[in-house]
């Protein structure tokens, strides 16, 4: 469980045996993109994607203050995203950080020491990710189709502790909150909701 929020966010920038069918329409990947996004923020966030040579690009200009990124095509699964602008220099060092062959725990590191050098920013206030994700049995790499999704929430504050929010630092239940990383700069909740089991799953 150790940074789980950071290994999801690296999730859709790292390199990979894996190789998926060709890249899905832009219109496609926005459309899956925005299962990670409240619904009231979807017609407003901008959406980064994939070109058909799978180079990481904007596919959608954004009004509202929202940031989705569609599935990475060479990952086996599905997995998406949507996070609060202020995320931004964040997320993108992070994605600079895997181009450089960068591993998680190096990520989270180099992060850590740039924040408090005061050469990345954080948001000041709490800021969201949610990412929404299935397995590969559950996702059609042809035509985009996914059921069986699960969306999570991760609430950013950094340098926020167990004992500054009064959250455990492990889920006391299925679905309940509790705190990872707590007094770094990667400080966050955790909110997963329990497994929907599909009903005609034998």
């Amino acid at each position: 469980m150790k940074k789980l929020a950071l290994l999801i966010c690296l999730y859709q920038f790292s390199s990979t045996t894996f190789s998926q069918s060709k890249v899905l329409s832009p219109d496609v990947q926005i459309k899956l993109a925005l299962l990670s996004a409240p619904e009231d923020k979807r017609d407003s966030a901008a959406v980064y994607g994939y070109s058909p040579a799978k180079a990481f690009t904007l596919l959608r200009k954004g009004g509202n203050e929202l940031i989705c990124l569609a599935d990475n095509p060479d990952q086996n699964g599905f997995s998406v995203a949507c996070y609060h602008k202020d995320l931004d220099p964040f997320m993108q060092r992070g994605r600079d950080l895997v181009k450089q062959g960068k591993n998680g725990d190096e990520v989270f590191k180099i992060r850590e020491q740039e924040v408090k050098e005061g050469k990345l920013s954080m948001p000041k206030q709490p800021s969201t990710l949610f990412v929404y994700s299935a397995s590969k049995d559950d996702f059609d790499t042809t035509t985009g189709a996914v059921k069986n999704g699960y969306l999570r929430s991760v609430i950013y504050i950094p340098y926020a502790t167990a004992e500054s929010t009064g959250l455990p630092l492990k889920p006391a239940a299925p679905g309940l909150p509790w705190i990872m990383n707590p007094g770094t700069h990667g400080a966050h909740i955790m909110i997963n909701p329990p497994v929907q089991k599909e009903m005609n799953k034998k």
